[in-house]
């Protein structure tokens, strides 16, 4: 798996500085925040319990002026995510439920900056735990507090197609019990995210990052039987070097 992932950033990073080349971005920079830390969250999709994990760092992608914080237009960068087993003796509730090995996401974000606003949208496939389709859309609003810290403020929606929603909200015939009825579930939005980032530069190239991140399932996977709690919040904290790539 990190050898996927290695190829996934090579492969994103080759895929970014041909269509800068294409589109005239001469003279512009591509930067990007890149790094590891600690990400608690559920311990999987409608978990009330905790559960702390790797955190791959992959942000404030994109075009900018040398020099500057800003990113302008469109960037393409990779997408990666990792969500927690779900085994059936985590929970009374799960009794009888299938067990989910850890599931591994690749994929790719598309990105468009324009001076604080910057709008993405991203797709990945999940390996090992599903195999289905999942990402997010959403919107970030940067406010530059000083020349050390910037604060950002999101707003993001969930997805997954059918797969990858029947993996963790779905029901099959031999897993209904009493309380707990079939449940079939199809593609569809099922996450809605509010977060607030900081970043604070400890020299020009690194920084620590954290992140607080208040989610709620919404539509057919909120009203799932295997879910615990609707309510998904997460803490994540981490430390990143920025990297630029002139063009």
């Amino acid at each position: 798996m990190k050898h996927m992932l290695a190829l996934a950033v090579l492969a994103a990073s080759a895929a970014t500085g041909a269509i800068a080349q294409d589109f005239g971005f001469a003279g512009r920079e591509f930067s990007v925040d890149l790094g590891v830390g600690v990400d608690v969250g559920p311990d999987y999709p409608g978990s009330d319990d905790a559960k702390a994990g790797p955190w791959l760092i992959w942000r404030n992608a994109g075009f900018g002026t040398p020099g500057t914080n800003e990113s302008e237009g469109f960037a393409i960068s990779p997408s990666f995510n990792m969500v927690g087993e779900r085994e059936a003796s985590d929970s009374d509730d799960l009794a009888g439920m299938a067990d989910i090995d850890r599931a591994y996401e690749l994929g790719l974000k598309v990105s468009y900056g324009a001076g604080p606003w910057n709008a993405f949208g991203s797709v990945r496939r999940g390996f090992d735990g599903h195999e289905g389709l999942t990402g997010e859309i959403g919107a970030k609003y940067r406010t530059d507090l000083s020349d050390r810290v910037s604060l950002w403020s999101g707003l993001s929606l969930g997805y997954g197609n059918g797969d990858y929603n029947d993996t963790y909200f779905g029901v099959n015939a031999a897993e209904a019990a009493p309380g707990r009825p079939a449940y079939d579930i199809g593609g569809g939005f099922n996450k809605a995210s509010i977060s607030f980032e900081a970043r604070y530069a400890l020299t020009d190239t690194l920084a620590v990052l954290g992140e607080v991140e208040y989610g709620k399932l919404i539509g057919d996977a909120a009203d799932s039987p295997v879910v615990q709690d609707e309510y998904q919040p997460s803490l994540k904290l981490g430390i990143v070097r920025r990297f630029s790539f002139g063009f």
